[in-house]
């Protein structure tokens, strides 16, 4: 099982890295048609900017019920257990950094790799 988690993990890690990535050398308007404006923008020291975008990621638990029944004679007895259940919530930022170009917009020239859990 532990194998088949890892692997999913492997499979899955990168995945927004290389969408960020798609991004790098194209101008900032491309990656705001693509996810809207940006929740937020930083001048940095170096002359570059930050655009950075939240998301809200999120997985459903399904909820689990097993059952046992013991019949004797012409009773039945059981026990119900309940396993899970539930909704987990995070936040995610993605950090696009743009450079100033001739057209008075942005170059992507980089990016912020996202925590594991964001990719």
């Amino acid at each position: 099982m532990r194998a088949i988690v890892l692997a999913l993990v492997m499979a899955v890690a990168g995945c927004a890295s290389s969408i960020m990535q798609s991004y790098v050398g194209k101008d900032i308007t491309e990656a705001a048609m693509d996810y809207g404006p940006p929740a937020g923008v930083m001048d940095l020291p170096d002359g570059r900017r930050a655009f950075m975008w939240r998301m809200t990621q999120g997985t459903v638990m399904p909820q689990t019920t097993n059952y046992s029944a013991v019949q004797s004679g012409n009773w039945v007895t059981g026990t119900a257990t309940t396993y899970g259940g539930g909704v987990s919530t995070w936040q995610c930022t993605y950090t696009l950094i743009g450079q100033r170009n001739p057209k008075g917009s942005y170059t992507v020239v980089d990016f912020r790799k996202p925590s594991l859990s964001c990719e």
